[in-house]
């Protein structure tokens, strides 16, 4: 099966994870099983730590504090899925509760 990240997008909030609501959290831990029963596989997945944990290497080695990208939405964290299509990835991604982000699907290249 083809690979595919499922990059999700929110805007930071300042308590981080404390301030997601109960029933964005409940649908968060509920969309394994349904991933689960579409057939497709998480092979991984990671929260991010803030912002202003992240560094940038830029061309000639120099290094700035947070993001390179200046946004209103971080990543919060991804997936990389084992699906079927394109199809079945953004199936997937639309499980995913958001609350003033967004999902993105990006196929990977093959080893």
């Amino acid at each position: 099966m083809p690979n595919f990240a499922v990059l999700i997008y929110e805007k930071e909030t300042p308590g981080g994870v404390a301030d997601i609501p109960p029933d964005v959290m409940e649908a968060n831990l509920a969309a394994g099983e349904k991933i689960a029963a579409m057939g497709v596989r998480v092979v991984h997945e990671h929260g991010m730590q803030p912002s202003r944990t992240a560094r940038t290497v830029h061309k000639g080695g120099m290094v700035t504090d947070g993001p390179f990208l200046e946004s209103k939405e971080v990543i919060a964290g991804f997936f990389v899925v084992d699906a079927a299509d394109l199809d079945q990835a953004l199936a997937v991604a639309k499980l995913l509760p958001i609350m003033d982000g967004a999902v993105e699907v990006w196929p990977l290249m093959g080893p």
